[in-house]
């Protein structure tokens, strides 16, 4: 198993280049399964363990993947199988978006109930009211939902999510592209994610109207054919940057970005005293002498990003006064809040908010990931905390973050990788 070893206390300066967004790659993967006709070649996807398990799950299913500098070729013409099994399923929640493009497709499918990050519950209840209201029957019984869709085919429908779903919004969108008829999507997500599946959607050829607000109209069509499509920047491993240059007091530049993407996050960065400069694709952050408490409330986008909570708990622990940080997306997204304590920080949990106390001095010691972003929270910290940080458990980092600790050493960092034996 591999642990990431930090020396703390250097700043970060340079540039580096932002890789693709995997939270947008994984459903566009998905959509490939709508249809038999062609080949698609996608560029600047990530090379990550979550995009490994994905495309391992696409070759199950029978498609035909090859992954080289990026760049990933996908031909689902020969696919046969309609069930995703619970060994790939169990490691990546995002496996459930097969569900919409597999019934689509097929007017059935058969997938594992999901893993992933162990952090509170996240119900598949939206996906599955989405799959109904487009006519399919669903059944779950020994760990597999089972979804069939009536006399074949899906129909287009009305659905009103109660609550906003990246994950739900996504499927419901890949379903809807082969229903008859027309599907309106109400209080749907409108992530980036989601504006790059649109995006990607309407190349293959489905009407849809309302991209990037919460209101989505699709036209169902009969079938689609395979394109060559560019992967959006990933927001979050950007922002995952900005923090540790931020806490190390350094400054740097991040490219291929689009800088639009990120508003509330880079206001808040500029609130806690940062010197933010924009290009149309670059971002150059400059730490202030002194980072200032900074509240942050984590809900669906445009807000704050709920996968940049834990990274701003770890900045704030060197800021000047007392934080609030509240995540209204997942209530109990706070396992990173022990181990950030163990290295010295000073952070209270109450119900759905951390109040963080600044300025504590970190010390390095041994921490365990506890899920992807928790990790991205320790490897911050370890950068400011005084003498050695182990992070061990790294290969929750590895599912969402590319080469992160070379691109870390590139801007200066003291952190590399070990083998060690957990038990």
């Amino acid at each position: 198993m591999d642990k990431l070893v930090i020396k703390g206390g250097r700043k970060l300066s340079g540039s580096v280049n932002a890789s693709g967004s995997k939270n947008s790659s994984l459903p566009i993967i998905a959509a490939t399964l709508l249809t038999g006709n062609g080949t698609f070649t996608l560029h600047n996807i990530p090379d990550l363990r979550d995009i490994t398990t994905f495309t391992q799950l696409l070759n199950h299913l029978g498609a035909e993947t090859t992954f080289a500098d990026n760049t990933l070729r996908v031909s689902s013409n020969h696919v046969q199988s309609l069930q995703a099994p619970y060994e790939l399923v169990k490691k990546m929640r995002a496996s459930i978006y097969v569900l919409g493009p597999l019934l689509a497709r097929f007017g059935h499918a058969r997938v594992s109930l999901p893993g992933g990050c162990a952090f509170g519950p996240r119900p598949i209840d939206l996906h599955l009211m989405a799959m109904e209201k487009l006519g399919a029957t669903i059944t779950i019984e020994t760990g597999f939902i089972d979804a069939t869709a009536k006399e074949g085919k899906l129909r287009g429908a009305h659905i009103d999510f109660p609550v906003s779903s990246v994950g739900a919004t996504g499927n419901a969108l890949m379903a809807a592209a082969l229903a008859e008829g027309t599907t309106t999507l109400s209080n749907a997500a409108a992530e980036p994610e989601i504006v790059t599946l649109c995006k990607f959607l309407i190349a293959m050829g489905v009407p849809i109207r309302g991209t990037g607000t919460t209101e989505l109209e699709i036209d169902g069509v009969p079938s689609l054919a395979g394109i060559e499509f560019d992967n959006v920047f990933d927001r979050i491993e950007v922002g995952t940057l900005l923090a540790a240059a931020a806490i190390t007091g350094g400054e740097i530049t991040i490219n291929r970005v689009e800088p639009q993407q990120m508003k509330t996050v880079l206001k808040k960065f500029t609130e806690a005293g940062c010197t933010i400069t924009t290009t149309d694709n670059s971002i150059t952050l400059k730490s202030p002498e002194k980072l200032l408490a900074t509240d942050v409330t984590a809900k669906p986008y445009p807000a704050f990003p709920t996968d940049m909570q834990a990274q701003w708990i770890a900045l704030m622990t060197q800021a000047e006064g007392i934080s609030h940080i509240t995540d209204k997306v997942y209530h109990e997204r706070f396992n990173h809040i022990p181990e950030l304590n163990r290295l010295g920080a000073h952070i209270e949990i109450r119900k759905n908010q951390a109040l963080v106390h600044g300025q504590q001095p970190l010390s390095g010691t041994t921490v365990m990931s506890t899920d992807l972003r928790a990790s991205a929270s320790l490897v911050i910290a370890g950068l400011v905390a005084q003498g050695t940080t182990e992070v061990l458990r790294v290969y929750h980092l590895d599912r969402g973050y590319e080469k992160i600790e070379q691109k870390l050493q590139s801007l200066g960092a003291d952190i590399s990788r070990e083998k060690y034996n957990e038990f």
